[in-house]
């Protein structure tokens, strides 16, 4: 109950200075003014958080003032005129017309402006590449396809993950091709994922790892309803865990947010699969928590930090689940290493919050080839 108080006051905080003190004017001394125009929702918001909650940091080294303003409302005119960078997130269905609107409304008040494309969404693919790519300096993915040639490329479905499981449970899916020209990878930038959430962030930051007993082997809970493919996906996970004899298990869903973090406490191991992108919330969560990551094999998805390190901030399985019960009875009988995992997992990410490793990895993005 107390996590979960804490973080309603959080975000209730949040909300009001999204209302009121982010959209005050630019200090007219800050030699570099930064716009966010965010979408107001939790999971666009994790990638917005990380600006406010470093915003001495930036203002120190960059000498840059934030301000966030809420991409459906009208264009606040003197925010936009006076930006030098404007970071743009918009809906993932957002209609041709409605995205060719925004950007021209942003270059009538400001032609000179850097803009930023900030992709919150799920999926690897850069699906909007064509249509934002032209209009933008930079554009900025919380993970991508370690491989870039693979961009461009045909698949079964509008994704990786459609292309697999659609041929492994023979759907019917038909081939997709998103266009990314040569030009626009070298506008891409990866930044980071879930980790710069107000309830994440902080913690991280802090710096201490939960220690207490886990008497749960295997946290699993695992939501299945959804498009075939997902529905599919999902059943076989939950499947694997259903098997898995002699071990003490968490599975269901559907619970309190509070409650769900207080489970993964008390678990020695989180299985962690695919949603309808690779990268989920649970992932950092059962770092944050102290569990050991269990989830199919990361090794094509660029993240940074980086925590899928096999084996040593991770434990992946194969994408079948054909290795599963092994993966779970190793952790669960070698001690030391699924804690050394989970360790290392925690101060991958703590190394990451209290250097303030985010002002240095949004700066290429936000401001070129400038220097501090």
């Amino acid at each position: 109950m107390i996590d979960l108080l804490l973080r309603r006051l959080s975000r209730a905080a949040q909300a009001r200075k999204r209302a009121g003190a982010y959209r005050r004017p630019f200090d007219p001394g800050a030699a570099r003014k930064i716009l966010l125009l965010a979408v107001d929702h939790p999971i666009p918001q994790s990638q917005i958080f990380g600006f406010h909650h470093y915003a001495d940091r930036f203002r120190d080294k960059w000498d840059a003032d934030i301000r966030e303003y809420p991409v459906d409302a009208p264009l606040d005119a003197s925010l936009a005129e006076e930006a030098t960078t404007v970071c743009i997130q918009t809906y993932f269905d957002i209609p041709d017309a409605d995205l060719a609107e925004l950007f021209s409304a942003i270059r009538a008040l400001n032609p000179d402006a850097r803009l930023v494309y900030l992709d919150w969404f799920a999926p690897t693919d850069l699906r909007l590449a064509d249509r934002v790519g032209p209009r933008v300096d930079a554009y900025v993915s919380k993970h991508l396809l370690s491989d870039r040639r693979q961009y461009g490329q045909p698949t079964f479905g509008d994704t990786t993950l459609m292309d697999y499981y659609g041929r492994a449970y023979d759907l019917p899916h038909e081939e997709q091709t998103f266009n990314v020209p040569n030009i626009f990878l070298d506008k891409l930038h990866l930044g980071p994922s879930f980790l710069t959430a107000d309830f994440m962030l902080p913690v991280f930051e802090r710096g201490k790892m939960p220690d207490g007993p886990r008497p749960t082997d295997l946290h699993a809970r695992i939501a299945i309803e959804g498009t075939p493919w997902y529905s599919a996906m999902r059943g076989a996970c939950a499947e694997a865990v259903a098997q898995l004899g002699g071990v003490r298990k968490v599975t269901g869903f559907g619970i309190r947010h509070d409650k769900f973090l207080r489970e993964l406490r008390a678990s020695k191991i989180c299985f962690s699969p695919f949603g309808y992108g690779e990268v989920c919330w649970r992932d950092y969560e059962a770092i944050l928590c102290g569990a050991t990551l269990l989830k199919q094999d990361m090794g094509h998805v660029a993240t940074a930090p980086d925590i899928f390190v096999p084996f040593e901030t991770y434990v992946p399985v194969a994408w079948d689940l054909s290795d599963f019960a092994e993966r779970v009875t190793w952790l669960l009988e070698d001690d030391a290493a699924r804690i050394r995992i989970a360790r290392n997992a925690f101060e991958v990410l703590h190394d990451y919050a209290r250097s303030g490793g985010f002002v240095d990895q949004m700066a290429s993005a936000l401001f070129g080839a400038a220097q501090p």
